[in-house]
């Protein structure tokens, strides 16, 4: 601070060598600018009655004229009653802190650490509802399998840890939804404000391993650098895979802009991190868009590959990548979409699979691909919360074998004529029927817990083999793509099945991110000679040498 303008300190003189950035002379030309009495409070507010400041915190550097200005704001400060810091920071100018340098990042902590403690008072923690999909994750949580997924962007250079904790500090203030811990009620389960930021977690040998009951009690999500990926881990109940998507690129681009000092824009998916959050951020779209007439539940069971249980819940992730534009190709070739084409393969992947391990045709099961519908894309909803449905394309093996046109036709057909508002609206009137039954409502959560697994056991996973769930096409804004050369999106295993599959395309590439909790690779040697048999370049990554 400059707060007098009579220049009366030692350190206009002691330090007119040394500071490269003011000198005596041009302030005297500032002063001068002004006019009036020099002397004046409404000038030189160090000369004034400063007994109603509110708490201060001064930076000034050891090498600069202004250091007697400081020094003596915060003796005048401390003098009339009120709270003031002071740091001086050795061979340091005016300024300083403007130039972000890696050598003063301590400073911006304790800025953070002042602004929590005075600018930003203890209030009530805020509460949330869980949303209609959120309400059967808790109750079908079983040991090793918490239901948490992971998206993740890969940058140019190493993760900063210390920026990394700064920028998710911002982040989370504009997304209350995901800054919550899970907490039981009598009737319900229900999300709480976090009190705190939590800090930026450290790799695990796998991703996703499994959340307890009392991380998700202090923290349902996790934050995680590793060289040079920002991973983000969330449990299911607070939002899909488009909610964390929005979060993970929110977080990037502060981390960007705090890391680099580039600009980034609220588009593609970045949301304005110092705006507030909107109600209609927070609602629950299930509730909004429940038609007048639900359907049935009635489904039969899916055939489930089955294998040897890794121990200490170790996921087996393997990563195909393709190149975006030749699967577009391949797709167009067969009349369908990129999600339709590698849900088709994958139904052939597990077709053959089954023919190896069953070859009795008549004693073969269903084939189901659970594929996940985000509903934003069918009705007008702004929510980060939970707000995804599913399709689920089934063929009967013992009909005969389908070939791979047959499959991308058939897929193409069932989404194409299932996923619609009008049907869509009806499952989401099934879903929230029991939420709305009053007797249901008053049974104590302990009883709805046990009566929501039994259904997810009978009704949830049974009806399909496996999930393949597509982000599609990640964009972002133009001044990000330079620092950012990859995304994922991966999802945990089953509870009851040991695979599950995740898609999203960026850049040039498209990134299927497989997990398995068992040893055997079988479905995944599958997926791959299907790929190949239709033509495709398919590189392999996995976390297992």
């Amino acid at each position: 601070p400059w707060v007098d303008l009579t220049l009366s300190g030692p350190s206009y003189e002691e330090k007119w060598n040394s500071d490269p950035v003011m000198s005596r002379e041009l302030l005297d030309f500032f002063a001068q600018s002004y006019g009036g009495e020099r002397e004046d409070p409404f000038l030189s507010p160090l000369f004034g009655d400063l007994t109603a400041m509110p708490p201060s915190q001064i930076f000034v550097g050891s090498d600069e004229v202004l250091l007697s200005d400081a020094t003596r704001l915060h003796e005048a400060l401390a003098a009339q009653g009120c709270h003031s810091q002071l740091t001086v920071r050795e061979s340091r100018w005016h300024s300083y802190l403007l130039y972000n340098l890696e050598e003063d990042r301590e400073d911006f902590q304790e800025l953070n650490r002042f602004l929590s403690r005075f600018m930003c008072p203890q209030q009530k923690l805020r509460w949330l509802r869980l949303d209609n999909a959120a309400k059967l994750y808790p109750a079908s949580r079983r040991n090793r399998w918490s239901n948490v997924f992971r998206v993740s962007a890969t940058l140019t250079e190493p993760v900063d840890v210390a920026v990394l904790q700064s920028a998710l500090d911002v982040t989370l203030r504009r997304f209350p939804s995901i800054s919550v811990r899970l907490r039981r009620g009598l009737f319900w389960y229900y999300l709480q404000q976090l009190p705190k930021t939590p800090p930026i977690r450290k790799e695990s040998s796998c991703p996703l391993i499994w959340m307890s009951n009392a991380e998700v009690r202090k923290c349902a999500f996790r934050v995680i650098a590793y060289e040079n990926r920002i991973a983000f881990e969330v449990f299911h109940s607070l939002t899909d895979g488009t909610g964390a998507l929005i979060f993970l690129k929110s977080l990037t681009a502060e981390y960007l802009q705090q890391k680099y000092g580039v600009a980034i824009p609220a588009q593609h998916g970045v949301l304005g991190r110092l705006e507030e959050p909107s109600e209609e951020e927070l609602e629950d779209s299930f509730q909004k868009y429940a038609g007048p007439v639900s359907a049935g539940r009635n489904d039969t069971p899916a055939w489930r590959p089955k294998g040897t249980p890794e121990k200490d819940g170790f996921l087996n992730l393997t990563c195909f990548r393709l190149s975006s534009q030749e699967v577009l190709e391949h797709a167009h070739a067969q009349g369908v979409t990129v999600t339709a084409y590698l849900c088709a393969a994958l139904m052939m992947a597990l077709q053959n699979m089954q023919k190896a391990l069953v070859p009795n045709i008549r004693r073969r099961k269903s084939i189901k691909v659970l594929v996940p519908v985000n509903l934003r894309n069918l009705f007008p909803s702004r929510s980060l919360r939970n707000f995804a449905l599913y399709t689920t394309p089934e063929i009967d093996p013992r009909l005969g074998e389908y070939t791979f046109p047959e499959l991308c036709k058939l897929v193409h057909h069932h989404i194409g004529s299932d996923v619609t508002p009008k049907r869509m609206s009806r499952l989401i009137a099934t879903n929230i029927g029991s939420e709305k039954n009053l007797l249901i409502r008053l049974i104590p959560l302990f009883l709805k817990n046990i009566v929501m697994r039994t259904v997810f056991d009978l009704v949830g996973e049974r009806a399909s083999c496996m999930n393949i769930s597509n982000l599609g096409v990640i964009k972002l804004p133009e001044s990000m793509k330079p620092y950012v050369q990859r995304m994922d999106f991966i999802l945990s295993a089953q509870a009851r099945a040991p695979h599950n599959c995740s898609v999203l395309s960026y850049g040039d590439t498209v990134y299927v991110n497989m997990v398995r909790n068992t040893r055997e690779s079988d479905l995944e040697y599958h997926f791959f000679r299907v790929l190949q048999e239709q033509g495709l370049d398919v590189l392999v990554e996995s976390n297992r040498e």
